[in-house]
């Protein structure tokens, strides 16, 4: 059966080296391998792909993508970027703070990086190449917040990362704001000290009467984060049906509230949601198909054991994971990284007593830096088809930023309570 296990891993790579999709990679390798070695009938492969998406968590995933394209079409991201522009844009560097907020903001209800990146990014890159701060940094800015869509809930990784270990999605949500607001301060901090240095003045002050007027407008979009997370936590909804009231809250709020959305537009929205979760699903479960392998072979197990024998502490093993997942997120989407690796690194995190919702944050942060880093950086591609750069220029101006993740990344993973104070504070005793 080790030969099997080695088949798996051998031909996986090869059709990846030959430049076929992730997921045909992921499918195509189980499929070889159960024909090569004829160790399950062919018809196990189909029953598996239909079972792995047989997850009721699962179904927030197309319910975020859905809600998010709705907000971004109803005009939510032009009235989060208008206010934070109002109350920040008339400091030095106040644009790109405006920018990096706004980009929170959406990431607390998108729940994904390129959607942040498509719907803050298509506003605020020509306003910053406007107002002289650059193309190079502004497309890198823009690309290196839009990643906080997968660090500030709700998050598609999270929720994948949850159904991979059995871990409740609702604690790693609320884990995940402690991280998003430390990493979203420090690319503040970063983009204030580089406007001094560069003399980058500020926008004209907004009267705080306008600001208010501008405040109001914005509520209904501000106030999702606070429907979603509020329900999670007050128990009243799971995340999974927190994604669905997020769906119906952005439909009344599109065309009944801001009537930025019309009905002819729906079908649209539909359309394009739809080819986003049937990539993002089928990743998912030819991922959680290679996963199921990895598992029947007792390859996580033994892994565990071969660490726990040869004396490793948490410090080094979690040092390894950072190092092994920047590598691995430069080369896969995030939820198939999660689906294949969470279930291998989860029986020695048990073992060696690191909280498995703390593990889940750092694996989220590991694939928030992979999203700005070639070849694969998802946020790169989207950030150079809206400003027209090349690939290495976007990278080049995201640089600074990467730097900054890697730093935060290194701080969240030693200091366990950025991650765990906020859901041990609501769940108390039972967490």
């Amino acid at each position: 059966m080790e030969s099997l296990g080695i088949t798996l891993f051998v031909v996986f790579f090869v059709y990846l080296v030959l430049g076929m999709p992730l997921a045909i990679c992921l499918g195509l390798s189980v499929i070889t391998t159960f024909w090569y070695h004829d160790a399950l009938p062919l018809m196990a492969v189909a029953q598996k792909l239909y079972n792995g998406l047989d997850h009721f968590a699962l179904m927030a995933i197309p319910f975020f993508i859905l809600a998010s394209n709705i907000m971004s079409s109803g005009g939510v991201s032009k009235r989060l970027i208008a206010v934070c522009n109002a109350f920040v844009g008339h400091y030095s560097g106040g644009l790109a703070v405006a920018s990096i907020i706004s980009c929170m903001f959406f990431a607390a209800i998108s729940g994904s990086s390129p959607s942040t990146v498509v719907a803050i990014g298509g506003i605020m890159i020509p306003a910053m190449i406007a107002s002289g701060y650059g193309e190079r940094y502004s497309v890198g800015l823009l690309g290196s917040a839009g990643s906080l869509g997968i660090l500030i809930p709700p998050s598609i990784p999270m929720i994948v990362y949850g159904v991979a270990t059995e871990q409740s999605v609702g604690k790693l949500f609320m884990a995940g704001v402690g991280p998003g607001l430390f990493m979203g301060s420090l690319f503040i901090i970063t983009a204030v000290i580089y406007a001094r240095v560069k003399g980058f003045k500020g926008g004209t002050v907004v009267p705080w009467k306008d600001r208010f007027v501008l405040l109001w407008k914005a509520l209904p979009g501000l106030f999702m984060p606070f429907l979603i997370l509020g329900g999670i936590y007050g128990g009243i909804f799971t995340p999974t049906e927190a994604a669905a009231v997020a769906v119906f809250f952005a439909l009344f709020v599109g065309l009944f509230v801001y009537k930025d959305l019309k009905f002819r537009d729906i079908p649209k929205v539909f359309a394009r949601s739809a080819v986003m979760m049937a990539m993002i699903l089928f990743i998912i479960t030819n991922a959680m198909l290679f996963a199921f392998i990895l598992t029947t072979e007792g390859i996580p197990s033994a892994i565990a054991t071969f660490i726990i024998e040869h004396a490793v502490t948490p410090w080094v093993f979690l040092l390894f994971v950072n190092i092994l997942l920047y590598f691995v997120g430069d080369f896969m989407e995030p939820s198939a990284a999660i689906l294949i690796l969470a279930p291998l690194f989860l029986p020695i995190v048990l073992q060696l007593n690191i909280d498995p919702i703390h593990f889940g944050i750092i694996m989220t942060v590991n694939m928030e830096i992979g999203m700005i880093t070639p070849p694969v950086g998802l946020n790169l591609f989207v950030a150079s088809g809206i400003s027209g750069l090349s690939l290495w220029d976007v990278f080049k101006g995201a640089a600074p930023f990467m730097i900054i993740m890697l730093i935060a990344l290194l701080i969240i993973t030693y200091i366990p309570v950025i991650s765990l104070w906020f859901p041990k504070i609501l769940y108390g005793a039972l967490f």
